[in-house]
């Protein structure tokens, strides 16, 4: 199973005058087979030109402007400066703005998760946020700003982890109103107590631990299988690839222990503790 990555960025889980310093690690990777594009000739990596579409002809960059089509063939075309004006500014911080119940959330609504991970004096108070949350049966709805987007994120601890998976927002989830669906409820759906049974002992059959490691991509496992195969037979090729880029610095995070003194002994009118530089 793979591990947890280096730290994408550092900063707080934030709620009332409470702020768990946390660093914000990757929870998933791509196992999918990554077929790359190379030049046969010199096994060079092929990029994606800019095309002109009508043209076919290959254009500067300088030349490309930024459009939104607002109607059939219409275009609003924006500046640089105006899109940098509304790009939502980072705060490293995750803003919890309410906790809901669990189950609340469709799962069609998920769609990435992260790994949160305590940094400094954060991991008692981590943790007790974590075991009230199981306790309760909640999970915190956040706001969260991931590489100059805004995410509506929830909290959810999950084993000894508290997850931050991003939710997509209720605007890009498509409605079934136009799908034929059965009705809802047993009786509703003209479902008898004989075939409600027999389901029932069907599913019962079929039930075992959710055990991740029983199931993998059978695509996958024979290309993968098909490369080493042509591998070991000293089929390979050189490839340069370019270089990664430096990993983002990390931003000031508030001491924990001293807010929640504060939020103790003061509630909402306590004043914040000033922020500790934290090293890059």
């Amino acid at each position: 199973m793979a591990t947890a990555s280096r730290a994408l960025w550092k900063g707080a889980i934030s709620f009332g005058l409470v702020h768990i310093p946390v660093s914000l690690h990757s929870a998933t990777t791509e196992s999918g087979v990554d077929f790359d594009w190379l030049d046969k000739r010199s096994m060079d990596p092929v990029g994606y030109k800019r095309v002109n579409k009508r043209t076919g002809k290959e254009i500067d960059k300088a030349h490309i402007v930024k459009g939104v089509a607002y109607e059939e063939g219409k275009y609003v075309v924006l500046s640089p400066e105006e899109i940098e004006a509304v790009y939502p500014k980072s705060t490293q911080s995750i803003d919890i703005e309410a906790f809901v119940d669990a189950s609340e959330i469709p799962f069609v609504y998920l769609d990435r998760p992260y790994y949160l991970a305590p940094i400094g004096k954060g991991e008692k108070v981590y943790a007790l946020l974590r075991e009230a949350l199981l306790k309760k049966g909640k999970v915190g709805l956040a706001r969260v700003v991931i590489q100059t987007k805004e995410h509506l994120a929830a909290l959810v601890p999950a084993g000894p982890a508290l997850v931050l998976n991003l939710l997509r927002w209720g605007a890009d989830i498509r409605s079934w109103e136009d799908l034929k669906l059965p009705k809802e409820g047993v009786k509703g759906a003209g479902i008898s107590e004989r075939e409600m049974t027999m389901a029932g002992q069907l599913i019962d059959e079929l039930s075992t631990a959710w055990k991740p490691a029983d199931f993998s991509d059978k695509f996958k496992d024979q290309v993968m299988a098909l490369v080493e195969k042509k591998a070991e037979a000293g089929q390979t090729e050189t490839v340069l690839q370019p270089e990664e880029e430096a990993p983002a610095k990390t931003a000031d995070v508030i001491d924990l222990t001293e807010l929640l003194r504060q939020s103790l002994r003061g509630g909402k009118g306590a004043k914040p503790v000033a922020k500790k530089k934290r090293a890059a």
